[in-house]
């Protein structure tokens, strides 16, 4: 990976209207891998290769954050074998691709649920959080371990326990209160949720997040997404009038 101003596509480059964060289901590797006759972790590997040309994409289009769903809490019912593989996988992301996000000045954040991580990986994200945190070109969220559902109980137990011990009043729990205790606090809402494969739902993916953001569904297995179908969603966003419950034109 290696993103220079001069790589900026003209659209892209002169686009100040764009989506600031763009959320990605990641969907489909199983699927492409089956339809080639491979293994699915072979379908996880293009995957992640995939991830590169999403960031890439991006970064031209000046997109602020970019939110990749790389592993539910659902997902640890997959098979021992596949969840093995896709905890391999992570590793080698945090071992070998961190020195190349520093490089080009992104900032690496997970979200989700750490205690059920191996303590390795866990170290791992430290690592790469601590060393990308200062980096302004562009904030790269990874959803590890999340579920949004999950996320909610946590967040609601923390309120609650404050409210038991008299730190806080019902009256005290607002929609900024929940924000500022979700695993996104001090991060903006997603203006555009893209998801991979043709299917249409959300999946337990930033419930309360993406109240008002855009939807965009593609017909497109993950490890086959490119730089343009960035661009694709970027020009689909323009196209829309959000009008966040209001009327048209408003």
């Amino acid at each position: 990976m290696n993103i220079s101003a001069d790589s900026l596509t003209t659209d892209c480059a002169q686009e100040r209207n764009g989506p600031q964060h763009i959320a990605i289901i990641m969907d489909g590797n199983g699927r492409w891998a089956e339809e080639r006759g491979l293994p699915r972790v072979e379908g996880h590997r293009r995957g992640a290769k995939a991830v590169r040309n999403a960031i890439e994409g991006a970064v031209k289009c000046g997109v602020g954050y970019l939110t990749i769903y790389a592993f539910s809490t659902e997902n640890w019912n997959r098979s021992s074998a596949e969840v093995s593989d896709l905890m391999g996988l992570l590793r080698f992301y945090l071992q070998n691709e961190i020195k190349t996000l520093h490089k080009e000045k992104i900032r690496l954040k997970i979200i989700g649920d750490r205690s059920r991580l191996d303590a390795d990986i866990q170290k791992m994200i430290t690592t790469a959080e601590d060393k990308t945190a200062d980096n302004e070109r562009m904030t790269l969220i990874i959803a590890l371990n999340y579920g949004a559902r999950d996320e909610l109980v946590n967040a609601f137990k923390i309120i609650a326990g404050s409210i038991e011990a008299g730190r806080l009043k019902s009256s005290d729990v607002t929609e900024q209160l929940i924000t500022d205790h979700l695993y996104t606090a001090r991060l903006p809402d997603p203006d555009m949720v893209i998801r991979t494969s043709g299917e249409k739902r959300v999946s337990n993916f930033l419930l309360w997040q993406i109240a008002y953001s855009e939807l965009l569904f593609l017909d497109v297995f993950w490890p086959d997404f490119s730089e343009d179908h960035i661009q694709q969603a970027v020009n689909e966003y323009m196209s829309r009038n959000r009008r966040f419950g209001g009327r048209p034109g408003k």
